[in-house]
């Protein structure tokens, strides 16, 4: 059944140990985005993202809802996998800031494995995109990556047909199956074989899955870092702070918030509100990114759009500034 719950609304009071809960309000579900730069649009694919378990090292906090960055840990998932036609979240019905179709495995509890194969369930695509809910530094990159991966021959045939999957490594070199793209045929056979094998598939690790397909893996640290613990999310919150990706952690955020989707060269912004801040007054700086934003969006919107209110805003606040402090006299006859 497919279901968009929005997200936000003013925040619950919280206690340590709790995750930070709020209120669910209307908003428009966004259209999938291709992600970010110039890269060629990935295969056709669906998304499966799994989103329950206890969360013991967390004090069974709902560690999908945690924030990040102001966003929820799931929406942070959901963002990166956006350009996906199908996207089934199992686990607990929750706000969301993406459309989703929700599942749970069979018994509520009975594993990842249980899991991955109830969300299966509901997608068609030959390829699938396959995530857990606690990945703060995931991305539309990382998500192309892992597809194009599927292209390539397995490690141990190279002259054969391409990889049935394509994972993360984590630091140490373990593959991370909740971080990964896979081949949908392979995949449902292997979970038919071991529900077979074992009388179902209730507390299977899936490793016993992995184990069988023909893997390509690749190892980016940080998006395949999740947060398991406390301290893991205090260390994810950190980060985003650092000046190196606080302004593109929070651009995407407002995006995410705002439901755009739009990529824009900030470069543009940043030096139009450098220019009306210094030429005209420093309150200018925000106001004329609103009005420039405004302009775009009544000039139809888009890159282009918002290129030319800027550029023709800052060429105005140079202007303005050249006339400080002189006066224009006719010359004296």
């Amino acid at each position: 059944m497919t279901a968009y719950e929005p997200r936000g609304g003013p925040e619950a009071p919280r206690t340590p140990g709790t995750a930070p809960g709020g209120s669910p309000h209307g908003r428009t579900a966004p259209a999938p985005a291709a992600g970010h730069g110039p890269a060629a649009a990935p295969p056709a694919f669906d998304a499966v993202v799994l989103a329950g378990g206890g969360a013991k090292r967390l004090g069974g906090a709902d560690k999908p809802g945690l924030r990040v960055g102001g966003r929820a840990l799931l929406d942070r998932v959901l963002a990166a996998a956006a350009g996906a036609g199908t996207t089934v979240v199992v686990g607990g019905r929750r706000p969301t800031a993406r459309l989703v179709e929700w599942a749970r495995e069979d018994p509520p509890g009975s594993g990842p494995l249980a899991a991955l194969h109830a969300g299966l369930r509901r997608t068609a695509a030959e390829r699938v995109v396959v995530l857990s809910a606690d990945l703060p530094f995931l991305d539309a990159a990382t998500v192309r990556r892992l597809l194009t991966g599927l292209e390539a021959p397995s490690p141990d045939a190279p002259d054969g047909p391409p990889a049935e999957g394509a994972v993360l490594t984590d630091p140490d070199g373990r593959d991370q199956p909740l971080v990964a793209a896979y081949r949908a045929e392979p995949l449902r056979r292997e979970i038919a074989l071991l529900a077979a094998e074992h009388g179902g598939l209730t507390g299977l690790p899936l490793r016993l899955l992995t184990g069988e397909l023909k893997l390509v893996r690749m190892s980016e640290p940080l998006a395949s870092f999740d947060c398991d613990t406390w301290e893991d999310i205090a260390a994810a919150r950190s980060r985003i702070r650092e000046h190196g990706h606080v302004l593109d952690e929070w651009i995407t955020a407002v995006k995410d918030e705002l439901g755009i989707e739009l990529d824009v060269d900030t470069t543009v912004l940043l030096d139009l509100a450098r220019d009306a801040a210094h030429e005209v007054a420093r309150p200018a700086a925000p106001l004329t990114a609103f009005l420039v934003g405004y302009a775009a969006a009544s000039a139809g919107g888009g890159p282009e759009a918002v290129a030319d209110a800027a550029g023709r805003a800052a060429r105005l606040a140079l202007r303005w500034g050249e006339e400080d402090g002189r006066e224009e006299r006719p010359d004296a006859g």
